[in-house]
């Protein structure tokens, strides 16, 4: 089927509203089970708002028109934000409050489908956006001292497009695994937040006098409240955004000699992220980032503090005592926990290996011409079939196969090479980006990805390829492993969302295609008119920062022009996740805070307290499960309303409007202000859970 025929049979009919009066056209109930974020019983199922027997809108000109809109715009705000300050926000949540907010200003009945597929494909544009600006614009970076590498839209297009959709295709078999089979194990907080954005909507159209408007009412004042206390803070800078122990003057002390500091983000949606994660998972983050920052810093300033510490692939001209210690956890300690995460995933692949041979051989089996399968399954239940997953990831693979080989490396053998390492690197990362995404809601992309430019460049090196045309290869290589990879990330979001609320898999598996052919459009353009318009050279004034693929250009330079890699540090890393596993102790978490910087993680720490306390100081265990749902209510909206204000507050700086006094944040003062701030946030968020508790 052509790509022509394969969208006017998606669209045709399905924005005629007479097309279901013949089907099943069920309720859509307008409050999630009480069983939708906690374990199964035995024998117990999930049942979604929208029923597996019932027939939604969801795949309709309304929707695909809004998705691809969304793909365009928020791609371009992404990749520019990104590439001024390496933050890429999630676009999930912006999308989904405006989708509801466009569905209902068009009074559109049932939209609750159509919605989510706005959001799906929509939601193209971060994961896209993350994989290509972390990679290549280190190509530019590095066109100053080698002139012969070149980058042009062509190469950026494929590299992302290709990498976005070998993601979808490798994460689509795990899809029941992680969605349904694990069903409670998981927090999946970005999932979560945009669940209760989606659902409210509908809460408040079927009963707005009841329990669904006062859920309405909660999420809408949380974000409210999360939206204007990040927006204060990043427009106007009223207060720090952190707080640190250097704001006393024995906190100085002992960051200066002793390499001990301790930090917290104060804002509101990291908050709410960590209350939704939960306090066990958040501990072991925190316990990770802790080890970082309170043992191996300052051990490492203590063991060699008058000394130049040079490794393969860090090559450091100040003696480590006279570092920082943020300068010792970027320089050193950050690459022990890409190696746990490396061996963390490793583990991960090998105790799920049992799942991955199981949908290998569903996929063969198909292949071979088992018929009946889908008919079978339920609507809620139904993805793309293994047969069209393995021709379309082999037709994928060849495509990818044949742009390394002629737009490229121009030699057979490095193009046979560097697709078979790009095809077992992606495969296999694809189950630990998923676990990332399902338990804290971050995606340690950045450090996977500089582990696959490290492999890429050992490798290519090895088989003669190096130099220059080395460097534009392996970062084309790690262009395609970070798109997927952050691509899988992503995806694993939307189909959770999905699950929860009972749309069809199968049609946005579908259509997630197309938002990431947009969004890898839309990001070639938008770095190409941007490398023209400020530029990402180092040396040129008023270039923007591109943090990541400086890193980057930083780390394969050296490499391919004969030096080596960290390996000690991967390798204690990698033994301290062999421990941890040993010890039955959650690697990925533990390492995915080694890696995170302090102050993200503890306020994740924070919020699992807050869940905690919230959950646990009644008696009464209806009122603690109450309770706990608001809250859920409550960090949703700090994080919806956080997301939201992030882009307006980027949008405005874009503008030219930044009246943030940097003296003034200088200033300790800041910081007092800021830890006040935080505790009345906190206040807030327990007050609220317990005022006025919705009735069940």
């Amino acid at each position: 089927m052509n790509t022509i025929s394969y969208i006017n049979n998606g669209l045709n009919g399905l924005n005629n509203r007479s097309n279901f009066k013949n089907m099943e056209e069920l309720e859509i109930k307008s409050q999630l089970p009480e069983n939708a974020f906690r374990e199964l019983k035995e024998g117990e199922q999930y049942e979604p708002l929208m029923s597996p027997q019932g027939t939604y809108p969801e795949v309709n000109a309304w929707s695909v028109t809004w998705g691809v809109v969304m793909a365009m715009l928020f791609s371009a705000a992404a990749a520019y934000l990104g590439l001024k300050v390496g933050q890429v926000f999630e676009a999930a949540i912006p999308i989904a409050i405006i989708a509801v907010g466009v569905s209902t200003a068009a009074r559109r009945s049932r939209a609750l489908g159509e919605n989510v597929i706005i959001q799906s494909i929509g939601a193209c544009s971060g994961a896209v956006v993350a994989g290509a600006i972390f990679t290549l614009p280190a190509i530019y970076i590095l066109q100053a001292k080698y002139p012969d590498m070149q980058a042009d839209f062509l190469k950026i297009f494929m590299a992302s497009a290709l990498g976005g959709i070998l993601g979808i295709l490798f994460l689509i078999p795990f899809r029941k695994y992680f969605v349904s089979e694990m069903h409670g194990k998981y927090p999946f907080p970005e999932a979560t937040a945009t669940t209760q954005v989606l659902v409210q909507s509908v809460k408040s159209a079927s009963n707005p006098s009841r329990s669904g408007g006062a859920g309405g009412a909660v999420l809408m004042a949380a974000a409210l409240v999360g939206g204007l206390y990040d927006f204060v803070v990043a427009t106007f800078g009223w207060w720090n955004e952190n707080f640190t122990s250097r704001v006393i003057g024995w906190g100085e002390v002992l960051a200066d000699k002793a390499k001990l500091v301790f930090k917290i983000n104060t804002s509101a949606a990291v908050l709410g992220l960590g209350y939704i994660i939960g306090l066990k998972y958040a501990l072991y983050i925190t316990l990770g980032s802790l080890c970082v920052w309170w043992l191996i810093v300052p051990g490492l300033a203590l063991l060699f503090g008058d000394q130049v510490l040079s490794l393969g692939g860090v090559e450091a001209t100040t003696a480590v005592g006279a570092m920082s210690p943020e300068e010792i956890f970027k320089t050193y300690a950050r690459s022990i926990g890409i190696g746990g995460i490396a061996m963390a995933g490793i583990i991960g692949i090998i105790r799920s290996w049992g799942i991955i041979r199981n949908a290998v051989g569903l996929a063969a089996k198909e292949m071979k011409g088992s018929k009946g399968i889908e008919a079978e399954t339920q609507r809620t239940q139904r993805d793309l079939s293994f047969r069209f997953i393995g021709i379309a990831s082999l037709s994928a693979l060849l495509l990818t196969f044949v742009f390394f080989w002629l737009g490229v490396m121009h030699n057979l053998l490095f193009a046979v090479v560097a697709i078979l390492l790009v095809t077992v690197i992606a495969f296999l990362f694809t189950t630990v980006a998923a676990n990332a995404i399902a338990i804290v809601g971050s995606n340690p992309v950045s450090g996977m990805t500089l582990m696959t430019l490290i492999l890429a460049s050992v490798v290519m090196a090895s088989v003669g390829l190096n130099g220059s045309e080395g460097m534009l290869a392996a970062l084309i290589m790690g262009g395609v492993v970070c798109t997927a990879l952050s691509m899988a990330g992503c995806f694993i979001t939307d189909l959770k969302i999905g699950y929860w609320l009972g749309t069809t898999p199968k049609k946005q598996q579908q259509w997630k295609f197309l938002g990431t052919l947009v969004s890898a459009a839309t990001v070639g353009g938008v770095m190409m008119l941007l490398n023209q318009t400020y530029g990402f050279d180092p040396n040129q004034e008023g270039h923007l920062v591109a943090p990541q693929a400086n890193a980057m250009a930083a780390v394969i330079e050296p490499m391919m022009n004969g030096a080596g890699a960290p390996w000690l540090l991967y390798g204690i890393g990698a033994l301290l996740a062999i421990v941890l596993t040993w010890l039955k102790i959650p690697a990925l978490a533990f390492a995915l805070g080694m890696f995170i910087p302090l102050e993200l993680n503890v306020p994740l720490l924070v919020g699992g307290a807050v869940n905690w306390f919230v959950t646990t100081r009644s008696a009464d265990k209806a009122v603690n499960e109450r309770r706990g749902e608001k809250g859920t209510l409550i960090a949703s909206g700090f994080i919806a309303g956080g997301a939201l204000m992030g882009v307006v507050s980027a949008l405005l700086r874009f503008g030219g409007f930044n009246p943030v006094s940097e003296a003034w944040l200088a200033n300790p003062l800041s910081e007092v202000c800021s830890l006040i701030a935080y505790l009345l946030l906190i206040a807030y968020f327990v007050y609220a859970t317990k005022t006025k508790e919705m009735s069940r």
